[in-house]
């Protein structure tokens, strides 16, 4: 029998001792032994839980179990969790987490710890929930030199653009909505304004291409900007707006960002809606490889957690290689990436049209039958000269990237 200690007994803490308990027969023949629940830390207590035996609120209770060899760690931010993940390894225990933060500030580190101590550090769950879009990475493509990483990566936000887009209602209205679902958070910031996704891009940035990429370095828009006019814009061009975390390589260049894009039909996550995530790679030799499911929630995030549990039950002693180096990946400046745009500028037709040809040259122009505006699709253009023309317009009202 291995045991197995839980830090953090909330959504997804939970879940995976209901998973271990519940898939308990098949886990084991998977796994090679029985897997037992023996701790679960919290500062809580839980009378009347099936498990509230199992509670204690000492964390060296745990770290100093020779017993316990694996460590489920879903408590969520990096202090104390990153103190605690990090005692776990060097007491010899490997640790599976669904924490993005702290996988993006410290990964490198920790995967260098379980490296030097012949276990091991999971954390599938930290980027799209229930998707397995980690391991593939790592090990299904590893042949491949990785070209662009495009995803919908966060549900609360995807949940908000889709039923915007179905209903034609505004933000704020849709929040408040995805809040009484339980789909966003009463402080939903984290979400909103693209920082739960900036923290997953850099985790998928990192492993593509082996480096330490620091997600305060990444270009950061949420979709609090995102109005039902723009959408009844991009409903006029067959389009969708998603929210994206991207890193593209354009030759010797890395670029990486989180924002709105206006994408049509043929793009492959243009079907991804409400909480579904969905995550495309594209390889150099392997071509585009799509991942799809639910990228948050109790039970699909704690699916993924025990698959690492599992995977570190039959590898006690041998250590998986992940190659994410703590040296620092230099992302090129946003400013000098190339992109079309999606623009909406105040006034009619007849004071607009010209001004547009003599700062952009040609354009498409957009007609949604909003009265008193003049929308266009720009040539590909880089972010830095796009802005200059912009502000000479002086009558911008708001645009967004596009991606066809």
């Amino acid at each position: 029998m291995l045991n197995v200690s839980v830090l953090g007994y909330g959504t997804v803490g939970s879940g995976v001792v209901e998973v271990l308990t519940t898939n308990r027969e098949s886990i084991a023949k998977k796994a090679g032994q029985e897997i037992n629940v023996k701790y679960i830390l919290d500062l809580r207590d839980f009378p009347g839980d099936p498990h509230e035996d199992k509670v204690v609120h000492d964390f060296n209770t745990i770290v100093n179990d020779a017993d316990v060899q694996i460590v489920v760690e879903t408590m969520g931010g990096v202090k104390p969790a990153y103190d605690f993940v990090k005692a776990c390894l060097e007491a010899g225990k490997s640790v599976c987490t669904s924490n993005k933060e702290l996988v993006a500030k410290h990964g490198a580190e920790l995967l260098a710890i379980a490296k030097e101590k012949s276990i091991n550090f999971f954390f599938e769950a930290s980027v799209g929930g229930g998707i397995p879009v980690i391991r593939p990475m790592v090990q299904c493509l590893n042949g491949d030199v990785i070209e662009e990483i495009s995803g919908i990566l966060n549900g609360t936000t995807n949940y908000i653009l889709s039923k915007m887009t179905t209903e034609g209602s505004d933000f704020d209205s849709v929040l408040k909505d995805a809040q009484d679902k339980g789909y966003a958070e009463r402080n939903p910031e984290a979400d909103v304004e693209g920082y739960d996704a900036c923290r997953k891009i850099a985790i998928l940035t990192s492993l593509a291409y082996g480096k330490q990429v620091d997600y305060e370095d990444i270009y950061t828009e949420g979709i609090t900007k995102i109005t039902d006019v723009d959408i009844k814009y991009a409903k006029a061009l067959g389009a969708a707006i998603k929210i994206f975390g991207s890193s593209k390589k354009v030759g010797e260049h890395i670029y990486a960002k989180v924002a709105p894009v206006m994408i049509n039909n043929a793009h492959p996550l243009y079907s991804v809606n409400d909480v579904f995530n969905g995550i495309f790679v594209k390889g150099n030799m392997v071509g585009d490889v799509m991942f799809y499911g639910s990228g948050a929630g109790k039970l699909p995030t704690a699916s993924a957690v025990v698959a690492d549990v599992v995977e570190a039950a039959k590898n006690l002693h041998t250590n998986i290689p992940v190659i994410w180096d703590s040296e620092k990946l230099i992302l090129t400046d946003i400013k000098d990436a190339s992109q079309r745009f999606f623009v909406r500028l105040s006034g009619s037709a007849a004071e607009n049209a010209d001004k547009v040809a003599r700062i952009f040259g040609k354009v498409q122009v957009v007609d949604a039958g909003v009265t008193e505006e003049y929308a266009f699709i720009t040539d590909e253009v880089k972010e830095c000269e796009f802005t200059s023309k912009a502000e000479e317009l002086g009558n911008v009202v708001s645009r967004i990237r596009v991606d066809f």
